[in-house]
């Protein structure tokens, strides 16, 4: 875990123990929302004199509030602006008000981050941004980003990686994990839409790893096909031989052979059909379609350009760390 000596002094001089300045860094960074049995669980507390002492500087200081949720429990939130201040990050979204969906699977990260402690984290979004686009030199055009529009200036802000899913290296293999909580709805929909917004970035990885994380093991076979489907099949196979099929199948339909294409073809052409996109691929098509070029000369074209990905799927259980102690309030 990577937090420096500085942030956590900065934390203590506001009057909080060691222990609880780099529990307020961690919830800061990557939540901005925790529940009771979390700072039990980090603290190895027990309910009494602690706890108490502990919520009664929170609340008197102003940096955190109680969010009360039928059925689910005290929610802690962190939102104090000269806090996060104190730690370099003002701007962080996490001190603002959220909906309950999102302070659910902000509860989610942080219980994977206080379960995964030993790794090398990418904090912020300049982190990252500077991990992908510097240390790596990818093009900015290929990062997962959104636009806001602002009332104060005409012109559009980009952010990057908005999902804010913990990402992270490790000492002894020094390649990105990529990370997805689930955390709510059963459906996989958010799943997909969250590999499809990655994808242009895993495509200029040679290596990476993605980690499913979820309450419970019931989700990960379809996680893994959908991955597999999406991500790692069309990654890790010959571009090539993948557009000359992609071709073939296309060809065949525009001209009505359909005896030419069974159900596995037609389901290929709709996986690939994004990732052959673009005037240079349509350029290809129509030239190998009217015997302008070869096969051969296609894979000359295009396989001596195409990266080896080396792709690692993995799922995570996500127990709610000090799931013994109940989620209610901490002594007033």
């Amino acid at each position: 875990m990577n937090i420096t000596p500085a942030h956590l002094d900065a934390l203590q001089a506001l009057g909080y123990t060691k222990t609880e300045a780099r529990f307020l860094y961690l919830v800061a960074t990557h939540s901005g929302y925790f529940t009771a049995r979390q700072f039990l669980s980090f603290t190895g507390a027990h309910w009494g004199k602690r706890t108490t002492t502990f919520w009664s500087k929170l609340q008197s200081r102003g940096h955190a509030r109680t969010e009360c949720f039928p059925k689910r429990g005290v929610v802690y939130h962190l939102f104090s602006r000269r806090l996060y201040r104190q730690i370099e990050k003002e701007n962080l979204r996490n001190r603002r008000d959220h909906e309950f969906d999102f302070i659910q699977r902000r509860i989610a990260m942080l219980d994977f981050v206080l379960l995964n402690q030993g790794y090398q984290y990418l904090e912020t979004e300049a982190e990252k941004f500077q991990y992908f686009c510097e240390t790596l030199s990818i093009g900015k055009q290929f990062l997962p980003a959104n636009l806001y529009l602002s009332r104060k200036t005409p012109v559009p802000a980009i952010r990057y990686f908005v999902d804010k899913f913990p990402m992270y290296l490790t000492p002894s293999w020094p390649v990105v994990t990529f990370t997805y909580i689930h955390e709510g709805a059963p459906g996989f929909t958010d799943f997909i839409r969250h590999l499809n917004r990655y994808l242009p970035l895993f495509r200029q990885l040679r290596e990476f790893r993605l980690v499913y994380a979820s309450r419970t093991d019931l989700h990960y076979p379809k996680a893994t096909e959908i991955f597999h489907s999406f991500v790692k099949i069309p990654l890790e196979s010959d571009i090539t031989e993948d557009l000359l099929r992609y071709f073939r199948v296309r060809k065949s339909w525009e001209e009505k052979r359909y005896r030419e294409v069974d159900e596995g073809d037609l389901t290929f052409r709709n996986q690939v059909r994004g990732r052959f996109s673009g005037d240079r691929f349509e350029g290809l098509y129509r030239s190998w379609k009217n015997g302008h070029i070869s096969d051969s000369a296609i894979r000359h074209e295009i396989g001596i350009n195409d990266l080896k990905h080396t792709v690692s799927f993995d799922t995570f259980v996500l127990h709610p760390i000090g799931v013994a102690h109940a989620d209610s309030a901490m002594p007033a």
